[in-house]
């Protein structure tokens, strides 16, 4: 049985701990255009070098997509809650009384 090797990469904002067995990790070539090169030089700015801000920012990325995911899934089932649709409806109505109220100028 091979011996598992572990680096310990730390970041400012983060620590990843990449772990594998007598191998190394997966490498990935990007071309980068003007916007990634300015965004790349961003993160190059607060001291990270090319690997480790390329992995925080498929770390936020995926983050980000994660929340928006749950996001669309909790918008999806208040959209078919049909006591969370007459709420909102009931909240409509309230304000688009006091909407009338307004005198227009």
């Amino acid at each position: 049985m091979q011996r598992r090797a572990a680096r310990r990469v730390a970041t400012q904002s983060s620590c990843y701990v990449l772990c594998y067995a007598g191998g190394v990790p997966r490498t990935v070539r990007a071309r980068l255009d003007v916007h990634a090169e300015d965004d790349l030089a961003v993160l190059r700015n607060e001291g990270f070098n090319d690997s480790d801000a390329v992995r925080l920012a498929l770390s936020e990325a995926a983050d980000r997509r994660r929340r928006r995911s749950a996001l669309r899934r909790e918008a999806a089932a208040a959209a078919t809650d049909a006591d969370d649709l007459a709420d909102a409806r009931r909240v409509r109505e309230a304000m688009d009384a006091l909407a009338a109220a307004w005198p227009e100028s």
